[in-house]
């Protein structure tokens, strides 16, 4: 039995270039947003995409994880500041997501930054929204302590 299951849908009327969709979070917890490849590949004047989507998810699970690592290190952080970019890039002729960039900064009481760098790698393996993309899309991490 699956710890969760969460769902989203989208609605698309149109071809790929004119078309527009609206997506939908299973929860409500984010309002219906408007998704066009202009906004996917151009400017996205405030409409949403794939791959930012996917973006906020690395983001949020990787420092959900790696707060859980600094506690178990017996070092909560005071405070994490996590980024994520997702890179839509052209190969070979076709759209591909090529990488994952995560940049962390973090308050952390009584860690060295040596420390802090190790336990922000370990947590990047165990993240699972690392690990559904690994083998597929490389994965850059920095970390600095503040």
């Amino acid at each position: 039995m699956p710890v969760a299951e969460r769902r989203a849908s989208v609605v698309w009327e149109g071809d790929l270039l004119k078309g527009h969709g609206r997506v939908r979070v299973g929860s409500g917890a984010i309002p219906e947003q408007t998704v066009t490849f202009r906004a996917r590949t151009e400017t996205p004047d405030g409409q949403t995409s794939p791959e930012e989507l996917i973006a906020a998810a690395h983001a949020i699970c990787y420092a959900m994880a790696f707060s859980h690592a600094l506690a178990q290190n017996g070092t909560p952080p005071e405070r994490l500041e996590v980024e994520a970019v997702c890179v839509l890039d052209r190969v070979e002729g076709a759209l591909r997501i090529t990488t994952m960039r995560l940049q962390v900064q973090g308050r952390v009481p009584g860690l060295e930054a040596s420390r802090f760098a190790d336990l922000a790698r370990q947590a990047e393996q165990r993240c699972p929204v690392s690990n559904a993309l690994r083998g597929n899309v490389a994965i850059e991490l920095s970390a600095t302590l503040v």
